[in-house]
């Protein structure tokens, strides 16, 4: 245990059989975070887990005729072998009905009840069952259920033990104040300070008595611990609390917890509250991410709404590199995502089988055909070389700053950046004509090539470890060390490279989506026991592909809106003033239907500015806005992190 430890966790989930996407992104997530720490020399250790104890699960074992272990034993089974299927590495899964984590809770609540942190008392307030959570009237939504699920709820009197939350308050908002990192992203933090903090905490019911699956309480055997210390203890039991004091000592605290943003309230008071009166250190970090949304009305997946996307129908088409890349790069991490079918596919098309698939698989053709297979740099240089090489080595330290903010769409797009520009590099080296005119020159351009692949594949190692398995086995060597990223030359010359099968299929998009539809439909009936209706392909409209060269033509750049008037001949236009670079560009644009004035002024936009000025109703434009448009809706295109006015979209 001479590493630096990293411990991460994903939430102890409520036992489900039926996990869908939405389910399954946090783990992914965490997987790809422990690969990545594990490669930087990190002893990443990684917690899961279920949390089976409590008053549904009860309610549903005796529906199912089993007794409540039986009935966990069973979706527990389900949940590892889908996690076996998505080759999660995970280190220690803990099921809140293993003994030692029974005994673990009984510790804690004696322990938390002999200094005074606990007390008895009598609960009456408003129950939500789904939720297993206790609301007091104010809390409950403008319809009197309950805020979380806006389910029913049923008003429950009942003798109770109370942890003492309220005297948390004050110390949990100065812990924020101290550790901004402690909880992200902000608007998190935001809502926690504003929702629950600023209100003022309430003591926290802890045990019941309607219901006796669940841990007992240790001097009090008729009521059972409530399900929040119960579950929240299970990230303590994963390193060893309670039988392996030195584990527990290497791990804890947590380096970081991951989990949706429904759950946050539960993960940043109340669990710090606990350990604060346990006298443990707070984890470094809670992060909170998102929901997948789904289809183009953005809904959150639901086995009542029948909208459920499974990972096990996309897995057996298109492999787990195919997925992984689409939740991590698709998806801003902190952020709701729209998945739908249709940006799926693209992204297989477009980023895996054209961008990265065609690199390699051309590459390796061309040093076969050229070179019999030889990689052999001469070390004919030329200025445009080291423009490739500058982007190779600086792609590694852009991917590590966004790592360490868990941008894992941005990080993958340092990598992409750099994939793109090795592509371009055979558009402008043109090895082809090279073979004719200078074989000494194309064995430097070839070289240049395969070491750009193999600086992509070292820092794919930690998304798509298929993906650079197959690319080892083509490019002949194994990746050499995650720093080896940093240094460009390191490939090692005369090595053989081997064609095989391309990376990556490119699909045919109209055949593939009513194939994903019906296998991914087959299994919402099997597993949710309803069917539902198929949603109709929506046939892609797609025009003529286009050549590097067609692309190089179209000068894009980002500006900043300064002026917004109305056009003086013209209802539906606007006339903008837009600051690109050193100069301003007047552009009338036709979305005055979506947007007012003070929507767009100071906004930054995407503005071609090599399109030929024309006067449009008697004003001269010198360019068009770009926006993106569905149906009736429109929405203008912009960048998701601030740069100066006239940087280029390339």
């Amino acid at each position: 245990m001479n590493k630096k430890p990293y411990y991460i966790t994903t939430p102890i989930y409520y036992p489900n059989s039926n996990l869908h996407l939405g389910h399954t992104y946090t783990t992914i997530v965490a997987d790809t975070l422990k690969r990545y720490k594990k490669i930087q020399g990190y002893d990443a250790y990684f917690v899961t887990g279920t949390d089976e104890h409590g008053q549904k699960i009860q309610e549903a074992a005796q529906e199912a005729g089993k007794s409540p272990l039986e009935f966990t034993d069973g979706i527990v089974k389900t949940i590892k072998d889908l996690w076996k299927t998505l080759e999660i590495d995970y280190d220690e899964f803990v099921r809140s009905s293993d003994k030692k984590h029974e005994e673990n809770v009984q510790e804690i609540f004696q322990k938390l009840y002999d200094k005074g942190e606990i007390y008895k008392g009598v609960y009456e307030g408003f129950y939500c069952t789904p939720c297993e959570s206790f609301w007091t009237e104010s809390q409950l939504d403008e319809n009197g259920k309950c805020p979380d699920c806006h389910r029913e709820v049923h008003k429950q009197t009942e003798e109770s033990y109370f942890f003492k939350l309220s005297k948390y308050t004050e110390k949990i908002r100065q812990y924020y104040e101290d550790h901004p990192e402690f909880l992200l992203p902000e608007g998190s933090r935001k809502e926690m300070i504003t929702n629950f903090l600023d209100k003022g905490l309430d003591d926290l019911s802890v045990t019941r008595t309607s219901f006796d699956w669940g841990v007992k309480v240790p001097f009090d055997d008729k009521h059972v611990v409530y399900v929040w210390i119960d579950a929240l203890s299970c990230y303590l039991t994963g390193i060893g609390y309670g039988e392996d004091q030195e584990k527990f000592n290497h791990y804890w605290p947590a380096g970081i917890h991951l989990m949706s943003k429904e759950i946050v309230r539960f993960h940043t008071i109340i669990w710090p509250a606990m350990l604060m009166a346990l006298d443990l250190e707070l984890p470094k970090q809670v992060f909170a991410h998102g929901w997948i949304l789904f289809g183009e009305n953005a809904t959150k997946m639901s086995k009542s709404l029948g909208n459920i996307v499974y990972a096990e129908p996309i897995i057996e088409l298109y492999g787990i590199d195919a997925l992984k890349y689409f939740v991590l790069r698709e998806f801003t991490f902190g952020q709701d995502g729209s998945f739908t079918n249709e940006k799926l596919l693209q992204r297989l098309n477009f980023d895996l089988a054209n961008d990265l698939g065609n690199l390699v698989s051309r590459t390796v053709a061309m040093v076969e055909k050229y070179n019999d297979g030889i990689v052999e740099n001469t070390n004919v240089n030329e200025e445009i070389d080291e423009s490739l090489k500058e982007v190779a080595v600086n792609a590694i330290e852009n991917l590590e700053k966004h790592m360490d903010k868990l941008a894992f769409s941005y990080a993958l797009e340092d990598i992409w950046t750099l994939v793109r520009r090795t592509n371009k590099y055979i558009d402008e080296t043109m090895p082809w004509v090279l073979i004719k005119e200078n074989k000494e020159r194309l064995n430097t351009v070839l070289y240049n090539l395969i070491e750009s692949i193999r600086i992509i594949n070292q820092l794919l190692e930690p998304f798509l470890p298929h993906t650079v398995k197959k690319i080892e086995e083509q490019i002949g060597i194994e990746n050499l060390g995650w720093d080896s990223a940093r240094e460009f030359g390191l490939y090692p010359n005369g090595t053989k490279v081997e064609k095989k099968e391309n990376l990556f299929q490119r699909l045919d998009i109209e055949k593939e989506l009513v194939i994903l539809g019906e296998k991914n439909q087959a299994l919402v009936v099997q597993r949710v026991g309803k069917k539902e209706e198929v949603q109709e392909v929506e046939e892609l409209a797609t025009k003529p592909e286009i050549t590097i060269e067609d692309f190089e033509k179209i000068d894009l750049k980002v500006g900043t809106v300064l002026e917004v008037s109305d056009h003086p001949k013209a209802d539906k236009l606007f006339v903008l003033q837009v600051k690109v670079g050193p100069e301003t560009r007047q552009v009338v644009s036709g979305i005055k239907k979506w947007y007012k004035p003070e929507d767009l002024v100071g906004k930054k936009v995407i503005v071609l500015t090599n399109l030929k000025p024309v006067k449009l109703r008697g004003v001269l434009s010198q360019g068009m806005l770009l926006a993106a448009d569905k149906g009736e809706d429109l929405t203008m295109l912009s960048v998701l992190n601030d740069i100066e006015d006239g940087a280029d979209i390339s």
